[in-house]
C-alpha cells in the first residue's frame, strides 16, 4: 500500500520512517543533552571538535494500522442498484486492506463500532492474524445508533504509538464532534484516512411517489412521505453535510475518499491507490 505521509513507513518492499530513531541508516548529528544514552555519542566527532554529538539514524519500520469499521444500523442500508449493503462493502474494503498489509508484514488491528467500540482486535503482523480480523469483520451489523465523534475520541485516547488510522463509515454523524475527534487523532501523530461508504440512493435520491422511510437505527421511527416534495430539501442538506465533512477533513489533513456501493470494488481501490501515488 502506497501512501502519502505515512506516519511510520511506506510500502516499497521496505518501510523507511521519516521519524528519527537509532537504527541502521545515518541521518544527522545533534548536540548531546543530559539523559542521552552514552552509546549513541559519536566519539570521533568528539575527538575532532571536543564537543559531544549524538548520531541520529533513520528508523526503518513497518506500518501500524488500525481499522475503524462502522457497524451501526445505518450501515445496513442497501438499495436496488447495488448488491451490497454499506456494511457488506465496508467489510470487503477492510478485509482487502488487511490482506494487503499483512502480506507485506505490516501490523493491522480492527475496531468495529456503533455508539460504542465493539469487537476489538489488537494490532499484529503475523499472517495468522488475518483470521482474527476477518472474524471481527464478519459479525453482523447492529441496529444501534451511530456516535462517530464520541467513539473516535474514546479510541484516540487508547491507541498506542502513532500509526495509520483508517476510518470506514458512512460519515453520518455530527460534524463538530467528528472534527474534534479527527483533531485528537492528528494531535497524537496519527495519519488518518476516511473511506466514506454510501449507497447511490443517498447521493442522488432517486425515489418517486409516496415512499415509506424507516430509521434503521430506531425501528419505531417510520414516515410515509411524498418523495418529490422533499427531494430538493434532502439533496441540499446532504450537500451541506458533505461540504462540512470535506472541510473538517481538509483542515485536519485527513484524506477523504467517497466510495458508493454500486461501483465495482476493484475499480474503487484502483482509483484510490492511483490518487495516493499522484499526491505523494
Amino acid at each position: 500500500m502506497l501512501a502519502r505521509q505515512i506516519v511510520e513507513g511506506f510500502c516499497s518492499g521496505r518501510h523507511r520512517s521519516p521519524h528519527k530513531g537509532f537504527s541502521v541508516e545515518f541521518k544527522e548529528h545533534r548536540p548531546y543533552v543530559r539523559g542521552d544514552e552514552l552509546r549513541n555519542i559519536d566519539w570521533k566527532a568528539f575527538g575532532k571538535s571536543d564537543r559531544l554529538y549524538i548520531r541520529e539514524f533513520e528508523e526503518e519500520t513497518n506500518l501500524r494500522c488500525t481499522l475503524l469499521v462502522d457497524r451501526s444500523g445505518s450501515m445496513r442500508y442497501g438499495g436496488d442498484r447495488s448488491q451490497l449493503t454499506k456494511y457488506d462493502y465496508a467489510q470487503q474494503l477492510a478485509a482487502s486492506l488487511t490482506y494487503l498489509m499483512l502480506a507485506q508484514q505490516d501490523a493491522v488491528g480492527v475496531i468495529t463500532f456503533d455508539d460504542q467500540p465493539r469487537d476489538q482486535v489488537s494490532t499484529r503482523s503475523r499472517p495468522s492474524h488475518l483470521r482474527a480480523v476477518m472474524t471481527a469483520l464478519a459479525n453482523d451489523a447492529t441496529r444501534r445508533e451511530t456516535d462517530l465523534g464520541g467513539v473516535f475520541q474514546k479510541v484516540a485516547s487508547k491507541l498506542g504509538r502513532r500509526g495509520l488510522v483508517i476510518i470506514i463509515s458512512d460519515g453520518m454523524g455530527e460534524i463538530a464532534s467528528i472534527a474534534r475527534a479527527l483533531t485528537q487523532f492528528r494531535s497524537k501523530g496519527h495519519e488518518v484516512l476516511f473511506f466514506q461508504v454510501l449507497d447511490p440512493d443517498e447521493t442522488d435520491f432517486p425515489f418517486s411517489g409516496r415512499v415509506q422511510f424507516r430509521n434503521l437505527e430506531n425501528e419505531d421511527q417510520q414516515h410515509v412521505v411524498d418523495s418529490r416534495t422533499i427531494r430538493d430539501a434532502y439533496l441540499e442538506r446532504f450537500q451541506q453535510h458533505q461540504t462540512a465533512l470535506q472541510s473538517v477533513c481538509r483542515r485536519n489533513r485527513v484524506d477523504l475518499f467517497l466510495a458508493t456501493t454500486d461501483r465495482p470494488f476493484d475499480d474503487a481501490m484502483h482509483e484510490y491507490f492511483s490518487m495516493r501515488r499522484r499526491i505523494r
